[in-house]
């Protein structure tokens, strides 16, 4: 994962509450040209998959060209990118013809005044068109990310599910994780995987865990219900899967962490 700015257009509860934050100043970020080396020193020691995070990475000037230069690099065969979709109605098809491969889109509700209250933004229409448009780019096998907290979305899981594979994308839930800051985490907010999927089961039948063939050091498992409902899991906090994550991150300013 490599982000390219810590900057965000959304104040989410569970990530950046604040009004307010001290930016990195422009010239700490790491140049198009130092992330580039960067992705061919990780790639000539083996890395293959490259993913490009915030902050919000949308933000970030002209992100495409970016794009074509990484999927460029010898020994990387895929360049995803993780967003919140609220400029992706703009950049979708330029995304596209530079060769990103894969979306993750961050989708918490389908309520205008739930995003309001939770994400201090008016934009959900846009998270919606920005959706709409990576679908119309040609985007396949979107993923859809909510961050599950009780009290909050916990009541739109199946909507969501419905929602997502009606687009033709794929829902990923994932549990409410302390990150640390002023975020106030509280463990009764969690919504563990088993009442995620219990509650799942009861709109679409039993679920059967998915084997893992194509990474089976993804962090997200993989349910099939009896309706052919497919959907994943993130369960960080019941079920961490430090021991077995590959995931290394490197931070706009070029920090390099294991997690």
């Amino acid at each position: 994962r490599i982000s390219v700015t810590d900057r965000c257009n959304l104040r989410c509860r569970y990530c950046m509450p604040e009004e307010e934050y001290t930016w990195l100043p422009r010239a700490s970020l790491l140049s198009f040209e130092e992330i580039t080396r960067l992705a061919t020193a990780f790639a000539s020691l083996g890395v293959s998959k490259l993913r490009l995070t915030g902050g919000e990475p949308l933000l970030r000037r002209d992100l495409a060209q970016l794009v074509a230069t990484l999927v460029a690099v010898p020994g990387i065969r895929e360049v995803a990118l993780t967003t919140n979709g609220l400029l992706l109605a703009q950049q979708a098809e330029a995304l596209k013809a530079a060769g990103l491969h894969r979306l993750t889109i961050s989708l918490d509700t389908l309520r205008a005044d739930r995003m309001a209250a939770f994400a201090k933004s008016t934009h959900h229409g846009d998270a919606l068109e920005g959706i709409s448009a990576a679908i119309r780019a040609g985007f396949a096998g979107i993923k859809l990310n909510t961050v599950v907290v009780r009290g909050f979305n916990d009541d739109e899981l199946v909507d969501l599910a419905r929602f997502a594979t009606r687009a033709g994308l794929e829902p990923r839930y994932i549990e409410y994780m302390d990150v640390g800051g002023a975020t106030d985490w509280d463990s009764t907010q969690v919504v563990p995987r088993e009442e995620i999927l219990a509650r799942l089961a009861e709109a679409f039948g039993a679920a059967i865990a998915e084997p893992r063939h194509g990474d089976p050091r993804a962090p997200a498992e993989r349910y099939r219900f009896a309706d052919g409902t497919v959907v994943g899991v993130i369960s960080s906090t019941t079920a961490p899967f430090c021991r077995d994550c590959d995931r290394a991150r490197v931070t706009a300013d070029g920090t390099l962490y294991r997690c």
